[in-house]
């Protein structure tokens, strides 16, 4: 696995979790960008477009493409995947909460 790959596994972990801990799994792409930069995972709007649309094709988060505004909601198999109740290839897999 590449360094750029290691890194977009844990983005995506990093936007499962943030949807996961929001109320009704719901945030918009403006906010999972500052989250992820505040957790040290710096992306460019493209990178997170992509992680995004990589969510999306892998049944974790839902979206509407074409919006002009990104809204993105965890799906119930993207929270499984947050709280480390399932794996998915492509996504880091949470430690343990303590």
């Amino acid at each position: 696995m590449s360094y750029a790959e290691h890194v977009a596994g844990h983005r995506r972990l990093a936007i499962l979790r943030h949807l996961e801990g929001s109320p009704e799994y719901v945030s918009n792409a403006s906010i999972l960008q500052g989250v992820l930069i505040g957790l040290g995972l710096p992306c460019t709007s493209d990178q997170l477009s992509a992680d995004l649309a990589w969510l999306r094709e892998q049944g974790l988060a839902r979206f509407d493409p074409a919006a002009e505004f990104i809204v993105v909601t965890a799906t119930a198999r993207g929270t499984e995947v947050a709280r480390g109740l399932a794996q998915h290839p492509g996504v880091q897999r949470p430690r343990p909460r303590v």
